[in-house]
């Protein structure tokens, strides 16, 4: 997939306050199957920031990869606030970073039901010593045009958690 100018300049300008600051980066995707680690990879010298990445698409591998718990994914669903910060926690608890975002939601274009539309999407993101926190979207479009708001957005998260 090729990225749009706009989520570029956002992946550069995040690359370099973060690399200013000395912060790195993981990412912990479902909907966007490793998108946002992709915008911020696509440009060079990123792997002084980017730490690493986590595609945990079905329930188990967030489980199991990011222990979120089965008990929470029960209650709330996969596409859940409470979810998208476990799975931001999970980034920084498994890794060395300073910042974790992640990206749980219904892209499209089957998947949504009478309270989760298609084009919703939960981000979460998580500073090392400090909180985490949920935000809930919903995109218009189709499925590739939910995936790249999504990445915008995850970006956008990203460089206020770095500020």
């Amino acid at each position: 997939m090729s990225f749009d100018t706009p989520i570029l300049e956002a992946a550069t300008a995040l690359l370099e306050r973060c690399r200013a600051k000395g912060l790195h980066i993981a990412t912990a995707e479902s909907c966007t199957g490793g998108l946002i680690a992709g915008a911020l990879t696509e440009i060079a010298g990123s792997s002084d920031v980017v730490e690493r990445g986590f595609v945990t698409y079905s329930n188990e591998a967030k489980q199991e990869m990011l222990a979120v718990p089965e008990a929470m994914i029960a209650a709330h669903g996969a596409v859940s606030a409470e979810v998208a910060e476990a799975m931001a926690l999970g980034a920084l608890a498994r890794s060395g970073a300073a910042l974790a975002v992640s990206a749980t939601g219904i892209a499209g274009p089957g998947g949504a039901t009478a309270d989760k539309p298609v084009g919703l999407v939960y981000l979460g993101i998580a500073r090392r010593g400090g909180h985490a926190k949920a935000e809930r979207f919903v995109f218009a479009g189709d499925r590739a045009a939910v995936r790249q708001a999504t990445v915008a957005e995850a970006l956008r998260l990203l460089d206020e958690a770095a500020a």
